[in-house]
């Protein structure tokens, strides 16, 4: 009988931005980071509807068979958690980002700021190649962010996926490495 390797988990490191530092999830993060996620305005556009409950969404938070990574960006000086960011590999050199402000903390730079400092730790520490990011049309603000640090819109695949809000169309963005300037 032959088993499958055991994945790895790969360390999420500390990265600091001006204003922000992003560090690996930690258990109290889920109270900070519910009101967001258990928001149907919030989750319109994510991939699953709102959590109802925060234990469950405590475990799915911290956990880790999905395969990708999370960072919890909180204020420098401390305090509640503002962003949560992702990164999962697709193939060698090749990674998925994803995030999400919380309602509070919306339109204050975060998302850019934090953003450009995880794509900038993946492609310059990590050696990527290439970062991709999969939105919804409708999500303009997300949209407008990957526009803003030099992503190319690379497809829009017509409902190509089903959501809690039923069959959605999805924008792919790519940057490549020698694409970002930071």
């Amino acid at each position: 009988m032959s088993l499958a390797p055991v994945p790895v988990p790969v360390p999420v490191p500390v990265l600091a931005t001006p204003r922000f530092v992003l560090r690996g999830v930690d258990h109290a993060d889920a109270e900070g980071l519910f009101p967001a996620f258990s928001d149907p305005q919030v989750m319109r556009y994510w991939s699953s509807g709102p959590f109802t409950d925060l234990e469950v969404f405590r475990a799915w938070l911290l956990g880790t068979s999905w395969g990708g990574r999370t960072w919890i960006a909180v204020p420098m000086e401390g305090g509640a958690p503002v962003a949560r960011l992702v990164a999962s590999e697709h193939g060698p050199g090749v990674a998925e980002i994803g995030y999400m402000v919380t309602p509070d903390h919306v339109r204050q730079g975060i998302a850019r700021e934090c953003v450009a400092a995880l794509v900038t730790h993946l492609f310059r520490s990590e050696g990527y190649r290439r970062i991709f990011a999969d939105t919804d049309p409708r999500n303009v603000a997300s949209n407008r962010l990957l526009v803003s640090l030099g992503f190319t819109r690379e497809a829009h695949l017509r409902r190509a996926m089903e959501t809690h809000i039923g069959w959605c169309d999805t924008l792919l963005w790519g940057l490549l490495d020698d694409e970002w300037p930071h």
